[in-house]
């Protein structure tokens, strides 16, 4: 009779003893794998989660920064491009330059491809006497705005004024109560009133604009302007003063660059709170679950060997109790030529095959029960194959983890075995 064999009609005859083996392993190796797996699921889900708050960011940046940007363009340009010779000091106090630089200028710049600054619309401005209603107006002569042909259109910030056309700040058309399609004379030319705009609180409020064509001719200024105003770029940054004036010095050097801050720095702060506030909602989600991982990770380092040394324990008792049944038939081997290896390996097969099956087991076990109880923790459904996990590899981890487990357990029982003195068993018995 083989030593198989024995361990086969052994294990038959004490099915129990065998399947309490079997069953310590399980709950050992299930243990350590389902904690494995678990924190795995876990990894999974803070990565799912993370990333649908960066895809929600992003779709909220879009969405947001559009907005911002359609608010913030009510702020008007906040960039000015004025001529070199331009006194400041003047400028500042009047807010319009008595200097002035060729219309082409506006167009140089919308080729430039310059990414900076956009919406570039030329303008003539000066502070004149109207001759037929004796009173002082801000005459601005304007058109529509200059697009860059490198970048893609955009809605104009401001709607041209037609030609023969005039509008008018809340003041002037209050003051004269004028109407949309009244016709008005200005410096001996007849214009019809194409809009009356709502109270601004500023000097807009006593200005009149016209086409740029017309003022130049009024204002004996042909082909000139004296300002182009745009609007810093989002993509420029809150810090982008410097970059701009290089940029147009390079391409107009008979001009200078003026930045509106007050308006500059609200479309930053506009724009960038919105994306620091969710930068740091993420960075938050992710600390919490790290430390609900660190948690949970520290929970498991403490039970998983808790577990695996009480069912090594078992498993030495079991052992202890296989040992005990089994003196009278390790007598009557011994006596009949069987060698202590032959006990040995009879009784280490045994161990082995309860590892085997026992981790085969625990790693199914584990696994489904990771998977089962990772869903309701996580509150989400993560299959077996979106793990980012080696099977083949746990399942080996498993088996053989799970054997070597059962051979130590059950080594000193086996000693116990072999170092019986099989007459004084036989003489007992």
């Amino acid at each position: 009779m083989t030593i198989w064999r024995l361990v086969f009609s052994e294990i038959l005859h004490r099915r129990v003893n065998f399947a309490l083996g079997v069953l310590s392993v399980m709950v050992a190796s299930a243990s350590f794998i389902g904690s494995v797996t678990l924190l795995n699921i876990h990894d999974l889900r803070t990565s799912q989660i993370l990333q649908d708050k960066q895809d929600e960011l992003a779709d909220r940046m879009v969405e947001l920064t559009d907005v911002t940007r359609k608010a913030m363009l009510k702020l008007g340009f906040n960039v000015v491009i004025l001529p070199k010779d331009q006194n400041l000091a003047d400028w500042y106090a009047d807010d319009y330059a008595s200097k002035y630089m060729p219309e082409d200028y506006v167009h140089l710049l919308a080729d430039s491809g310059i990414v900076t600054v956009r919406h570039f619309l030329p303008s003539l401005q000066q502070k004149i006497e109207w001759p037929e209603r004796k009173r002082k107006i801000i005459l601005v002569g304007t058109r529509g705005e200059v697009p860059n042909l490198h970048k893609n259109p955009v809605k104009p910030m401001v709607q041209p004024v037609p030609p023969g056309t005039i509008s008018f700040g809340y003041e002037l058309h209050r003051s004269m109560n004028l109407k949309v399609g009244d016709k008005v004379n200005l410096m001996g030319r007849q214009f019809a009133v194409h809009a009356c705009h709502k109270e601004r609180g500023n000097k807009d409020d006593i200005t009149a604009w016209i086409y740029l064509a017309q003022a130049q001719e009024l204002l004996e200024k042909p082909g000139l302007i004296n300002a182009i105003l745009a609007l810093e770029c989002m993509c420029a940054g809150s810090d982008a003063l410097p970059q701009i004036r290089k940029e147009i010095a390079a391409i107009l050097p008979g001009t200078q660059v003026i930045e509106r801050g007050s308006r500059a720095l609200a479309r930053a702060e506009a724009r960038t709170k919105v994306e620091q506030e969710a930068r740091v909602a993420i960075e938050k989600e992710k600390l919490g679950r790290q430390y609900l991982r660190s948690v949970r990770e520290r929970l498991a380092s403490i039970l998983t060997p808790v577990i695996v040394m009480a069912c090594a324990v078992w498993i030495v008792l079991l052992g202890f109790t296989n040992v005990r049944a089994r003196r009278e038939e390790i007598g009557v081997l011994r006596t009949l030529g069987v060698s202590a290896k032959g006990i040995l390996a009879m009784f280490l097969s045994r161990h082995i095959m309860v590892g085997v099956l026992g981790g085969a087991l625990g790693f199914c076990v584990g696994v489904l029960a990771a998977v089962y109880f990772g869903a309701a923790l996580e509150d989400t459904r993560i299959g077996i194959t979106d793990m980012d996990l080696s099977l083949a590899g746990l399942l080996v981890l498993s088996v053989g983890g799970a054997a070597v487990l059962a051979v130590i357990a059950g080594w000193i029982p086996t000693l116990t075995a072999i170092r019986q003195d099989p007459a004084e068993v036989l003489r007992e018995e």
